[in-house]
């Protein structure tokens, strides 16, 4: 298939039709990682099931983990399947993975379910991004991404709201089954409508014509080199930077979207109010996602980024705070449009770092590394609750957007200083000859 005919394969499909069925994936995406911490509170109560507090934090650790694998391995696969297949796997891995959870009948298979489940979430967004990416106009791929991420947290306000409607009439149970819907839904729809990748009917198209082979090897033999580029020296401060800021935002990301409700409880408000929080803060997170971008397509995304980072965490000082539950809601969301997008405006920032031949390797380290951010939180969380310290949840998460600041804004003059350096050398004669 040649570039033009991949060209023209792609313009047959509407980038709106596109959106739409990624949109709907993303949104069963956020679903089934909310759910737990919105069913986390009823379970807890639940002493027949016995889970404890460090248990669950092991098993929030357990399901990021599963996503830092499923990242990681769909990226392999989409190469060599095509990005539907691995798609629709994915949905149908956390499908079942809730159903698994609503049907366990102790801890550790529920924890397996958990695994499960991630390994089908963290592949899906990664693959989604992509696919939106090749569909639509180059101009409008900040617009389209920023509309596919807030299905992400329109997911996460429909688990809170199934989780309050059904848990405590039902039990905790019926919320992890609702999570089973998205293969009756999704899957064939994307069957159905979504059309595979132009890149890759590309490369089937070189492979019967006998060209993938020699392909193949070399396109490996560039990512190595990609992925050496980025910690080659000149570049290997702000690259590291980077990976701490990513960790630092995944890390509040998922910590608090496994420990908010219980967060709230430990500060006085009830179980109602403090499950209802989780919806709360994934409102906010829908008005950020839409506004960081316009903000950095003005100001950068290294000062929206940085500022996002204290502002969460100045957000979350004030939470720790007894407050009457109506101004508690409002600060709470407002929380929320820091916290979700100033871990995606790390993407932003690091897009602008890395030249056009590494910046597909380099956003995929720094989402991959911010992974162990994700994989320590909800662990961390589960420490603290187990030993009688919930409360200082507040400051931990608060210390982590701190330290994110930190290294959003050191990366920035970290990356001046090696561009500068680097120009230097370029310039200079005897280092040429060198």
């Amino acid at each position: 298939m040649t570039p033009v005919e991949v060209t023209v394969l792609t313009r047959k499909h509407s980038p709106l039709a596109v959106l739409a069925l990624c949109w709907a994936a993303v949104f069963f995406d956020g679903f089934d990682v909310m759910v737990y911490g919105a069913g986390l509170p009823y379970m807890l109560d639940d002493t027949s099931f016995g889970l404890t507090a460090a248990t669950a934090g092991t098993i929030g650790s357990w399901t990021t983990f599963g996503m830092l694998i499923g990242a990681l391995g769909c990226g392999t696969l989409t190469d060599g399947i095509g990005r539907r297949p691995v798609l629709v796997g994915c949905v149908l891995a956390f499908s079942a993975g809730s159903g698994v959870c609503a049907l366990a009948g102790s801890v550790g298979v529920f924890g397996a379910g958990r695994f499960l489940t991630g390994l089908g979430l963290g592949g899906l967004i990664p693959v989604c991004l992509a696919v939106v990416a090749e569909f639509t106009p180059a101009a409008k791929v900040p617009l389209a991404t920023g509309i596919m991420m807030s299905a992400y947290h329109a997911g996460g306000m429909t688990a809170t709201g199934v989780g309050l409607g059904l848990a405590p009439a039902y039990g905790w149970r019926w919320a992890f089954a609702a999570g089973v819907v998205p293969a009756l839904i999704a899957v064939p729809l994307l069957l159905r409508y979504l059309p595979e990748s132009p890149t890759v009917l590309a490369a089937r198209s070189a492979g019967k014509n006998g060209t993938a082979g020699a392909g193949a090897e070399g396109a490996r033999g560039e990512r190595l080199r990609a992925v050496a580029a980025l910690v080659a020296p000149g570049r290997r401060a702000s690259t590291l930077l980077l990976w701490l800021a990513s960790a630092c935002g995944l890390m509040l990301v998922y910590g608090l979207s496994t420990w908010l409700p219980q967060l709230m409880r430990v500060s006085g408000y009830g179980l109602g109010s403090s499950v209802g929080f989780l919806m709360a803060v994934n409102a906010g997170g829908i008005v950020g996602m839409l506004l960081a971008g316009w903000v950095a397509s003005r100001f950068g995304a290294v000062p929206v980024a940085g500022t996002w980072f204290v502002l969460t965490a100045a957000s979350l000082l004030v939470l720790s705070m007894r407050m009457p539950v109506t101004v508690t809601y409002i600060v709470v969301t407002v929380t929320g449009i820091w916290l979700y997008s100033a871990s995606t405006m790390v993407y932003a920032v690091a897009g602008g770092f890395y030249p056009a031949a590494l910046r597909a390797p380099g956003l995929g380290w720094v989402a991959g590394v911010g992974r162990l951010g994700a994989v320590l939180s909800p662990w961390l969380g589960g420490y603290l609750f187990a030993h009688g310290h919930g409360r200082w949840g507040f400051f931990v998460f608060a210390g982590a957007g701190l330290l994110g600041a930190i290294a959003v804004f050191l990366s920035r003059a970290v990356r001046r200083d090696e561009r500068d350096e680097e120009a230097a050398n370029t310039a200079s004669p005897a280092t040429a000859t060198a």
